[in-house]
């Protein structure tokens, strides 16, 4: 009996340790593309956040950012859409589309398989990207 108490006492403990490993939104996954969209903008500016979309949603909520990427893909395809603040211009950033100058750059990945659809360059934000809630 003791065998079994201290068998459930570190399943229910493992539990709770990888419950909390997740930032418990929907974006969480898009932070494994942090690597890739950083690059993307040459390791230069602040990052303002991350979220993800279906390029479908994306359409809906930033028709701007969306009308700015190649059209490839369906509606249902998941991407995570990163924004920086900054200075940036077409030839400061990996794949270039918006503006030829601008202070956002936001970048738009697939997942899975962090592969950069584009980097729109607007002077501001499509979408929100802060987190109100947080301290």
């Amino acid at each position: 009996m003791g065998v079994a108490a201290g068998l459930l006492l570190a399943v229910g403990a493992a539990a709770c340790t990888t419950a909390r490993s997740d930032l418990g939104t929907s974006d969480s996954s898009c932070y494994q593309a942090l690597p890739t969209v950083t690059k993307a903008v040459h390791s230069s500016g602040r990052l303002l956040g991350v979220h993800k979309y279906s390029l479908g949603s994306l359409h809906r909520q930033a028709p701007r950012v969306f009308g700015d990427l190649p059209q490839t893909g369906k509606a249902s395809q998941r991407v995570c859409v990163a924004a920086f603040g900054g200075h940036y211009s077409a030839t400061s950033v990996s794949h270039p589309h918006g503006l030829a100058a601008g202070r956002l750059a936001v970048v738009v990945v697939t997942t899975p398989g962090n592969r950069v659809l584009g980097t729109i360059i607007l002077t501001r934000p499509p979408l929100r990207f802060g987190h109100s809630h947080l301290g």
